[in-house]
């Protein structure tokens, strides 16, 4: 019984040492399976996996409920469109909540994002729900609605 012990505390030791990514932290969390899917029929998983750092602006599950099924279906089939789409959503750098300003942000995709300060921070037209979701190769902040590059 006590290897047993010491074996389990081995192994739980050993596995909250390994890294945890951006995609990693967002799977585990559990309300990001939409935007895990998308990521991996646009051939981003390996890009946020990589070094980074990132900050992630994260559409929940809820998020993407919101827009029109046929819509999403056709979002996630169009690869060219939809990696336009999640890219706008990251930021290169690692930007605390507390380092957030309003203004211009420009996003890996190219475009930038408009972030607002007053009455909570805002990203576009979404809202963040949730801040400092620290993954080992960036952070994630949590937003109620999917952001569209113009």
């Amino acid at each position: 019984m006590k290897k047993l012990m010491i074996a389990a505390a081995v192994a739980a030791t050993s596995f909250a040492a390994q890294a945890k990514d951006i995609v990693d932290t967002a799977v585990a969390a559990g309300q990001f399976k939409t935007l895990a899917t998308a990521l991996q029929a646009a051939g981003l998983v390996d890009t946020l996996k990589g070094k980074g750092p990132f900050t992630v602006f994260a559409p929940t599950d809820e998020a993407f409920a919101k827009i029109p099924k046929d819509q999403l279906d056709a979002l996630l089939k169009d690869k060219a469109k939809l990696t336009a789409v999640l890219t706008y959503h990251v930021v290169p750098g690692k930007v605390m909540a507390k380092d957030v300003k309003a203004g211009k942000v420009k996003t890996v995709q190219g475009s930038e994002l408009t972030m607002a300060t007053a009455g909570g921070v805002m990203v576009d037209n979404a809202k963040i729900v949730k801040t400092n979701i620290v993954a080992d190769n960036g952070v994630i902040h949590v937003i109620d609605s999917v952001v569209i590059p113009k």
